[in-house]
């Protein structure tokens, strides 16, 4: 069994990064500029966003922090976001999702200029990642390529069953997985919560994405030997034995499926890495197509 390591992965894409921003600078082109607009003060979300500024100081990117409150209006953040759009100081810029519940989230994606959205959730990215035109990819399945491809796991012709089919992952990873690639031309089946025998449809696997948000939820008896798991998911579960109080947990139950694994990613540690340098990367993108 190997383990597909995203924290060693991810700090091998942001040195590979940093090098790229340093020849950028010598040759007299600002560094990248990378925008987050944090809405409240979501724990989660306030900790993922710090990461993001941290991972951008080490590789020489600018960043800019928009910390607004929890109850600014829809009107009034749309307003924000308009200003970055505008800003040709900023490469890209992402909105940290989840919003308060009286702002509609598909307003606000749908408002961030594509060409700047380096989460890759507008339509218009959305739509040329589905017919393999050059964009920018949504950072976590773009990580999980990046991963599939960095440790050399075979996917042509191999059958991929992704549990989950959110916009954020599940279905653009059911689209990535089936194109021509390198970590590509599969196999896709794409279930959900509405699909029935699903022991039936995991058991087939050679590669198993889950990503449904339900701690351990795929165990051993669900899975062949030799399988491929890339575990997405990742919840807070009770742990008295813990100093904090709790254990991160992923979709996987990782001791009893690890066991009959050729590959597997661990969480923490495996995919959450990965989707920071994969929004490096895509801001490094933007950055060298305004150039």
């Amino acid at each position: 069994m190997t383990l597909l390591d995203g924290k060693a992965t991810s700090a091998q894409i942001k040195e590979e990064i940093a090098l790229e921003v340093q020849k950028l600078t010598a040759s007299g082109i600002r560094a990248p500029h990378l925008a987050a607009i944090l809405v409240g003060s979501n724990g989660a979300s306030l900790t993922y966003v710090n990461a993001k500024v941290k991972a951008c100081a080490k590789a020489g990117f600018e960043s800019t922090l928009v910390e607004l409150s929890e109850e600014i209006s829809e009107n009034d953040l749309l307003n924000e976001i308009e200003k970055l759009n505008t800003n040709p100081e900023i490469d890209g810029f992402i909105v940290q999702l989840p919003l308060p519940k009286h702002i509609d989230e598909q307003k606000v994606l749908m408002a961030v200029n594509p060409d700047k959205d380096v989460d890759g959730f507008h339509p218009t990215n959305v739509g040329k990642m589905a017919l393999n035109l050059p964009s920018f990819l949504p950072a976590t399945p773009y990580g999980i390529l990046e991963l599939l491809e960095r440790y050399k796991v075979e996917t042509s012709g191999k059958h991929v069953v992704v549990i989950g089919r959110s916009h954020i992952v599940g279905s653009p990873m059911s689209i990535l997985m089936s194109q021509k690639r390198t970590a590509g031309n599969a196999t896709v089946t794409i279930t959900h919560s509405r699909t029935k025998n699903l022991k039936e449809i995991t058991l087939q696997a050679d590669i198993i994405i889950a990503a449904l948000g339900i701690p351990e939820f795929l165990t051993a008896d669900m899975v062949k030997d030799g399988v491929s798991i890339v575990d997405v998911g990742i919840t807070r579960i009770t742990d008295e034995t813990k100093k904090s109080g709790f254990r991160l947990a992923g979709d996987v139950h990782f001791e009893s499926v690890s066991k009959k694994s050729s590959f597997i990613t661990p969480v923490p540690g495996g995919v959450g890495p990965m989707t920071i340098a994969m929004l490096m990367k895509n801001t490094l993108l933007a950055a060298k197509i305004r150039s």
